[in-house]
């Protein structure tokens, strides 16, 4: 099979189009002909050897990626969930950079039709994570909620999700989102310094909880803004969350969850932006756009 791997950590040209073996499933596992996989920012991370998931060990040659769509390709031993043929989304730690992924059969749930392929591979990551940082950070009815990154891939989510709740979001973005931010019901607030003092214009009463999607100045401004420290949390810098204080989220991901976000756009309730897509082959570029780290939405790999 084709993948987008690296054989060495570095920038995005590292990553190339590589030859591998067809992956095969074993017992409870599913093998997924991949159509569409997300790229994540913590995808960049592991390519420029700045990040590690826990416990993973990197080999090399090494496909990154988690999350992606596709259809069952073959299933292992005692699997009945799924069969051969059948539109799934999912999720893994690394591996989906390429047209076939294996993942367990509880790392899957059906793809409607209603959802387009770049969607369906771009849900999971992002989805997951903003899922659960709303959570975690006990968003409610009636609060201000604050989102450092709000147009991104997590974020955008995180603002329909914290809608839904019914609080008040506050999104940070630069001035070429802010349109896009109230079109998903948010307040856009300009970031860099001084973004304190324009949230409390904004919020006179407070902001009672706030989300990080992008970098260690906007946490610190976000402490600033929320008296209680266990409700300022990060999905973004692991090592300033730390420091300062705040809480680091990682996304707990799982089925249920991801059915609930599915069921959700199907619904309506769940809009996802693909600002752009890119073949297998120009992976590199695709991890260009999201180290640039001003785009709105999800970029996604489409594989053939």
């Amino acid at each position: 099979m084709k993948a987008a791997a690296f054989h060495e950590f570095g920038k995005p040209e590292v990553l190339r189009e590589t030859e591998l073996p067809l992956p095969e499933p074993g017992p409870g596992e599913v093998r997924v002909r991949v159509l569409a996989a997300g790229v994540q920012p913590i995808d960049c991370a592991i390519r420029s050897g700045h990040r590690r998931p826990p416990g993973l060990e990197i080999v090399f040659p090494h496909v990154t990626g988690g999350e992606f769509a596709g259809t069952v390709d073959a299933v292992g031993r005692g699997v009945t969930a799924f069969h051969v043929g059948a539109p799934v989304l999912g999720f893994r730690t690394q591996g989906t950079y390429a047209q076939y992924t294996v993942v367990p059969a509880d790392q899957l749930v059906a793809k409607p039709e209603s959802m387009p392929w770049e969607v369906a591979g771009g849900l999971s990551g992002a989805g997951q994570a903003a899922h659960t940082a709303v959570g975690a950070l006990r968003v409610r009815a009636g609060e201000t909620f604050l989102i450092n990154g709000a147009a991104g891939g997590v974020g955008t989510v995180a603002v329909q999700l914290a809608r839904r709740c019914g609080a008040t979001v506050i999104g940070t973005a630069s001035e070429a989102n802010h349109d896009y931010l109230r079109s998903l019901g948010a307040i856009p607030v300009t970031y860099g310094e001084g973004l304190a003092d324009r949230v409390r214009d904004l919020a006179p009463g407070g902001v009672d909880a706030a989300m990080d999607a992008a970098n260690a100045a906007g946490l610190k401004a976000a402490l600033d803004l929320v008296q209680d420290a266990d409700r300022v949390g990060t999905i973004a810098s692991p090592e300033a969350a730390k420091e300062l204080g705040a809480l680091w989220i990682g996304s707990q991901r799982s089925a249920e969850r991801l059915t609930d976000l599915v069921r959700l756009y199907t619904e309506g309730g769940l809009r996802i932006l693909v600002r752009a897509t890119y073949p297998l082959e120009k992976a590199a570029d695709a991890h260009r756009d999201v180290e640039t780290g001003h785009g709105r939405g999800k970029v996604v790999l489409t594989l053939t």
